[in-house]
């Protein structure tokens, strides 16, 4: 969402060859690029810290942001040598449809290197599969004070190799929080199942993404989330979880989030990485 806190559900990662997949994803972050640049008003560097601080911590804000997300992970394949680091660059564009509604999407392109699983196979480089979200909200909190978001999601299979599920993939998404003075609390879900594709293995699986953020004065922010993965096929799960602390700045007249913080696997896919990881992101910001 907004900000660069949050995760999403990305397939492994990608090989050199463009495959027609990394050609639409090309496209799709064409568009999605062009978009935020018309979206984006002359005024877009207002907006105190604080305030903006908040918004991030609100995956349906009515916030334009681009963030761009560095995950380092460790300890990957049968042998626990390998490693991974994945840029997510995601782009955040809500749209107004109605006084009473917004839409929120949001597109998580992967750009990933890993190192060789096991002998013979070498690195892996490239784009990974994307995965597209929208969020239908209404503009004000229900009588409860909870702020939700609801709608579809899309996996297109623009990876490579041993980088992508090679199957196109649809479900829904929702999310649900409260924001309680400087806290913000909630939890993010989407599951996906595969609907085409060549792949040798059908996708179904669940992300769970709860969090819980404060907001501190001069735009400084805390947030503690898990991202809980469920492979039904594989009947496997993966709960790495976050601690990331951001700030607002401006820098040279353009507004940004800094963040970054430790992630622990509390439990992993068989291969998948395991123990102590890192996230440092950066989001351009677009105040409406």
């Amino acid at each position: 969402m907004s900000g660069g806190h949050f995760g999403d559900r990305c397939a492994p990662m990608p090989v050199p060859h463009r495959s027609p997949g990394a050609r639409i994803a090309s496209r799709v972050a064409s568009v999605v690029i062009a978009t935020v640049a018309a979206h984006a008003p002359a005024h877009a560097q207002s907006g105190s810290p604080d305030d903006l601080s908040k918004q991030l911590a609100n995956p349906v804000a009515s916030l334009i942001s681009v963030p761009f997300q560095n995950n380092w992970d460790r300890r990957i394949g049968p042998r626990e040598d390998a490693s991974r680091y994945t840029l997510n660059v995601q782009p955040v564009i809500p749209a107004q449809l109605s006084p009473e509604w917004n839409l929120i999407t949001r597109v998580i392109v992967p750009l990933i290197s890993q190192s060789e699983l096991a002998p013979g196979l070498g690195r892996d480089r490239g784009l990974g599969d994307v995965v597209a979200s929208a969020f239908f909200s209404p503009k004000s909190p229900t009588a409860g004070g909870w702020i939700w978001g609801a709608g579809p999601v899309l996996l297109l299979p623009t990876g490579g190799d041993r980088l992508s599920a090679d199957r196109w993939g649809l479900g829904p998404t929702a999310v649900a929080l409260r924001q309680e003075g400087p806290w913000s609390y909630g939890a993010l879900a989407n599951h996906i199942v595969s609907v085409a594709g060549s792949g040798n293995a059908d996708v179904n699986a669940t992300l769970l993404n709860p969090f819980v953020s404060y907001a501190m004065a001069g735009g400084l922010s805390m947030t503690l989330q898990a991202e809980a993965s469920r492979d039904w096929e594989r009947k496997d799960s993966s709960v790495p979880v976050a601690l990331i602390v951001g700030q607002v700045l401006n820098i040279g007249g353009q507004l940004v989030q800094v963040s970054g913080g430790p992630r622990y696997y509390v439990q992993a896919f068989d291969n998948g990485p395991r123990g102590w990881a890192a996230r440092v992101g950066v989001s351009l910001l677009f105040p409406r």
